[in-house]
């Protein structure tokens, strides 16, 4: 199959479709950022500038220790730096932290970083953009116009990134430490997104969701979010998740000092075309809401 062009996209045809951004969130809690400049072929770790046994052995420490290995590099064309970053974020609810350090030789990223605690703390948010052309042509062409707007306004805090899930949902921005992961962002919504993250909020329109939080718990915030109009980032945490059938669950979520519920079931959507490499249509998991007890 041929990839599509132009609006035949993954990502224009999802906006055009309306498709469900909430609750789909990658599930990731701690991730380590390696600044790796150049190409990334689709597996980025595996397909690019790292040697590839040196890749493999860091996926699969990464895999052993529950982090994501995600690649990064400035936005704009820069001169490789002899140099390079790498970050560790947790991205956990009441463990949020980002530490930076600097490596010369990619072994050098299997001692370290992966520990949590090398390099030094930053209690500033990094904001990531995918821009993973090779994995999905909307990433790059929506992705990096977005990523240099972050790099103006917060230089030295913006990062292209490689595949971060959500190809149709591009330009996709994640917000570190916290993990939160917004969708169709465009040029201008940069700076929206710096704006509420620095005071403390989200963006509801554009919030795909927290990595750290399962898909189910995702939806229910989602939903409460929008019913309370509650924007605070660190509000709604989850008290109690009960699965009370094969594809319900019932949340229960904090709200000042008391408790409130939100019921979602899980559904499939009609078959579409999730990434543009896909290949076939496949059908993605949403989320509806069933009962609310504020």
């Amino acid at each position: 199959m041929s990839a599509p062009s132009g609006e035949e996209r993954c990502a224009p045809a999802a906006r055009r479709r309306g498709d469900d951004m909430a609750a789909t969130a990658a599930p990731v809690t701690r991730w380590l950022l390696v600044e790796q400049p150049g190409h990334w072929g689709r597996d980025a770790v595996l397909q690019s500038l790292i040697d590839p046994a040196t890749g493999r052995r860091l996926s699969a420490a990464a895999a052993e220790r529950g982090v994501r290995v995600v690649l990064i590099r400035r936005p704009g064309r820069f001169a490789s730096p002899a140099s390079r970053a790498w970050g560790y974020a947790d991205s956990r609810p009441g463990h949020e932290s980002l530490r930076w350090g600097t490596y010369a030789d990619h072994a050098e990223l299997l001692d370290g970083p992966l520990d949590g605690i090398g390099g030094e703390p930053d209690g500033r948010p990094a904001y990531l953009v995918c821009a993973h052309g090779r994995h999905d042509a909307c990433c790059a062409i929506r992705g990096r116009p977005v990523a240099a707007a972050l790099r103006g306004l917060r230089p030295g805090r913006a990062w292209e990134c490689s595949h971060i899930g959500g190809d149709r949902f591009a330009a996709n921005v994640v917000v570190l430490p916290e993990g939160l992961y917004y969708g169709q962002a465009g040029v201008g919504a940069a700076a929206t997104i710096v704006s509420a993250h620095e005071a403390g909020e989200v963006v509801l329109p554009l919030l795909r969701g927290r990595s750290s939080l399962p898909a189910p718990v995702q939806a229910a915030q989602h939903h409460a979010r929008s019913l309370l109009d509650e924007r605070r980032i660190a509000a709604l945490a989850p008290l109690d998740v009960q699965r009370v059938a094969p594809t319900t669950w019932r949340v229960t979520l904090a709200r000042h000092g008391r408790a409130v519920v939100a019921t979602v079931r899980a559904q499939m959507a009609p078959p579409q075309l999730l990434t543009c490499s896909g290949g076939r249509p496949q059908p993605a998991q949403v989320f509806r809401l069933l009962a609310w007890e504020p």
